[in-house]
């Protein structure tokens, strides 16, 4: 018989069984084996595997699924092409599950981190059904792809092996909206045949690291952005004048300067090199007016449900001053504006905050403005001089609220607030704080991301002196 020991002598290339018993953050299958906590991509809850081990570490095992030996009714069936690409990149780590299912697996996602973290009262949250699609492909409107040149001289374009600096092509991407993808396409041969020079991260040389290709529902236009490793660019009016010519969908041509080898997609410097300054899109009732670099949602069907909620939950008045923290572009603010007497945005990126400025014009709403910087240190000064909030609207980045935000919002205790979160697990660590003065009054994953482990969370939260007078 084998010791509970057994686990520290685990060695690559290993097989044992395996039966997952829930969905990690990372949408891998959980397991365990004499103890030890083994993660395995594409098992689902219940399944029973056999699976060959591909790291060790102290704490955890990585592994791969060898056979199968009893399957999950959870599980897409048949020749699928998704679930072929999801084992080469990465974007597709849910495409083996059926759709329901992947709601409630997201759904229990946000339950386990509250576990983990136990804010005040987690066990009675009331939940509300998730939020999918209809249909739950082709819904992202942008897509960023490095590019590179083959050993052949060919020319591919689409996203990294997870874990990895290998290159796959995508000449098909069932998440990638059909316009942005065809565009990625077209540019392809423009490229190789004005011979530009592709980048290399081996030797750092060559120019064209990439490409963004935002596309607009409303007008079916594109906007298109180089990633280059040098501010000049070859053959640059050939090449504005081919991308013209072959791809008319693209109304404005753009060039951002990244020479860093740190791996992020983006440098800090953009400019436009052709056409229009801004992509339109319509979010709702509004049109807003896009710079290559400006943050909105990939997912504008679920976006638009995401703020119809969130004006439910807030019901908003015309007496209510709104803080839109985080506020990006201005998306949520401004679709709350009508219903309320002013709205204050914060948010830090300059270029966010203009494109913010210039969507109030745009959409004729005198009653937002927009301030750069943190929110953690504006709103302390916007209360220092008087300024108060009766409601709040939080959307921070996967890190979640700042320390000394979480401060602020439990000495001001705005009465109307709603935190949207696309981290659940920073998420609940948050609440642990927040649920000290509120309590949880509603929560609810909406999928913004189908096909991938993201999380996307509404929650609406109570101040607990307004509860308590509710039940008198």
């Amino acid at each position: 018989m084998e010791s509970e020991n057994s686990a520290t002598n685990v060695t690559i290339g290993q097989r044992f069984p395996i039966t997952a018993r829930k969905i990690g953050i990372n949408g891998e299958g959980i397991g365990y084996y004499h103890h030890k906590v083994v993660f395995v991509p594409g098992l689902l809850p219940h399944e029973v595997a056999v699976c060959q081990v591909t790291k060790v570490t102290d704490r955890y095992i990585n592994a791969q699924i060898h056979r199968l030996r009893q399957t999950s009714a959870a599980r897409v069936t048949g020749d699928n092409p998704a679930t072929k690409l999801a084992g080469l990149v990465g974007g597709l780590e849910l495409a083996h599950i059926r759709y329901p299912q992947q709601l409630l697996f997201k759904d229990d996602l946000i339950r386990q981190a509250l576990a983990k973290f136990k804010p005040r009262g987690y066990e009675k949250y009331p939940f509300a059904a998730p939020i999918g699609m209809a249909d739950p492909w082709h819904y992202r409107n942008k897509a960023q792809f490095p590019i590179r040149q083959t050993a052949t001289g060919q020319l591919i374009a689409g996203l990294y092996r997870p874990n990895t600096q290998e290159l796959v092509d995508l000449p098909e991407m069932p998440t990638q909206s059909p316009l942005s993808l065809a565009v990625c396409r077209k540019l392809l041969p423009i490229l190789q045949r004005l011979a530009l020079p592709i980048y290399d991260p081996e030797q750092n040389s060559g120019i064209i690291k990439g490409m963004a290709v935002r596309d607009s529902h409303l007008r079916n236009q594109v906007q298109l952005t180089l990633i280059t490793n040098s501010k000049k660019l070859p053959q640059k009016q050939a090449l504005i004048a081919a991308i013209q010519q072959e791809i008319p969908e693209v109304v404005s041509i753009n060039q951002n300067f990244n020479p860093t080898k740190d791996g992020l997609f983006w440098g800090d410097e953009t400019w436009l090199l052709a056409g229009e300054p801004y992509l339109e899109e319509q979010v709702g009732d509004l049109r807003f007016l896009l710079s290559p670099r400006a943050f909105l949602q990939l997912n504008l069907t679920q976006t638009e449900k995401m703020y119809q909620l969130v004006a439910e939950l807030l019901a908003l008045t015309k007496q209510d001053t709104l803080l839109d923290a985080y506020a990006g572009v201005g998306t949520i603010g401004l679709s709350l504006a009508h219903a309320v007497k002013n709205v204050v945005g914060i948010e830090e990126i300059p270029e966010a905050v203009q494109d913010a400025e210039q969507n109030c014009q745009h959409n004729g709403i005198t009653n937002a403005r927009y301030l750069t910087g943190k929110v953690e240190t504006i709103w302390p000064e916007l209360t220092a001089q008087g300024q108060q909030f009766t409601a709040l609207v939080v959307d921070p980045p996967r890190t979640g609220l700042a320390p000394s935000l979480l401060e602020t919002i439990l000495t001001q205790e705005p009465e109307k607030f709603v935190y949207i979160s696309c981290n659940e697990s920073t998420l609940a660590r948050d609440l642990v704080e927040l649920t000290k003065k509120y309590r949880v009054a509603h929560i609810q994953m909406i999928d913004l991301f189908p096909q991938t482990a993201r999380v996307e969370t509404v929650v609406k939260l109570v101040r607990r002196a307004d509860a308590k007078k509710q039940r008198r």
